[in-house]
């Protein structure tokens, strides 16, 4: 993931600004569903489209990896579809990406090239990837979580509502074990006499 120069805390930046106008703290649950209303953008899961779209029913039933969200445009206006097969974790990841999406402003992009191929913004996608991790787990989250003491990472994952792979994911890009390994190892080597 290689994210351009600045991101990482512009994203810290609008996270905090996000929650602190949805009146939360950094150790507070952010419902990405309640974060899309706030947003004014509709979301919808894909079960509701399956009398209306076979693929739904497809995606739904046949291939239900296949699919977690996508935001759909009509003029200006967005709407988020979300696979509700998944696991509450994985729609929170989901939405809270998409939403990403919508607070970065990311302009509406076809899905398909003529051929019928699949049409990727590698860069958007990232962005997205990280602002919906920063948005649901912050960094001062991800440093109470390392250090431990607070609560396990299962039950913190289980707190902000996300999947198992996406606290680690956090714990990991923020760095947040290593630093407080350096923090205890430098508390602990100042704190011995020679």
């Amino acid at each position: 993931m290689a994210l351009r120069r600045g991101f990482k805390t512009e994203a810290n930046t609008l996270g905090a600004e996000i929650r602190r106008e949805l009146g939360l703290r950094a150790l507070d649950r952010l419902d990405p569903f309640a974060l899309a209303a706030h947003l004014a953008i509709p979301v919808a899961p894909l079960s509701q489209l399956r009398s209306a779209a076979p693929a739904a029913a497809y995606l739904l039933d046949v291939e239900p990896e296949a699919f977690s969200a996508v935001t759909v445009f009509q003029r200006r206006r967005r709407q988020i579809v979300y696979n509700d097969r998944h696991s509450i974790g994985r729609q929170h990841s989901s939405v809270g990406h998409e939403t990403s999406h919508g607070l970065l402003l990311h302009e509406p992009q076809p899905a398909l090239d003529h051929r019928g191929c699949r049409l990727w913004d590698q860069e958007a996608e990232d962005e997205a990837d990280w602002l919906a991790g920063v948005l649901l787990v912050p960094e001062d989250a991800a440093l109470a979580v390392a250090r431990g003491g607070w609560m396990t990472e299962e039950a913190a994952a289980v707190h902000f509502g996300v999947s198992g792979p996406m606290l680690t994911w956090r714990l990991n890009m923020t760095g947040a074990r290593l630093r407080v390994q350096r923090t205890r190892a430098m508390s602990g080597a100042g704190g011995r006499r020679h």
